[in-house]
């Protein structure tokens, strides 16, 4: 069983930096891949970056290429998204979730979800 807490968000100021972080308080963390994905008020949930279970691999949507970065510590069951340069159009609920299949964590057919963490940047 994956249980996957969101911590790390907050509010920050245009142009500044938060890192988020994804922990599972189960056993199997290492199985699958993680995702991150967002959803702003009034839009629909969008996917943002996910690496594969080994962390060998990793993707990002466009918007969060050459800003942010997904990392993940499997001995200590913990995802990670470094965000710089943060934007007011970043602003959202941010959730984190595991899926076996890297390929298809994209594609938002995940089979955990975390509670999400608001990340709110100020213009």
């Amino acid at each position: 069983q994956v249980q996957l807490v969101e911590s790390g968000g907050g509010l920050v100021q245009a142009g500044g930096s938060l890192r988020l972080s994804c922990k599972d308080s189960g056993r199997t963390f290492g199985n699958y891949a993680v995702g991150w994905f967002r959803q702003a008020p009034g839009k629909e949930r969008e996917f943002v970056a996910a690496i594969s279970r080994s962390g060998g691999r990793t993707t990002y949507a466009d918007s969060a290429t050459g800003r942010f970065t997904i990392s993940r510590d499997n001995a200590e069951n913990t995802a990670y998204l470094q965000m710089n340069i943060l934007k007011p159009e970043d602003t959202a609920v941010y959730y984190c979730a595991a899926k076996t299949l890297f390929l298809e964590v994209r594609s938002g057919r995940i089979d955990y979800w975390g509670q999400g963490t608001q990340v709110t940047v100020s213009s």
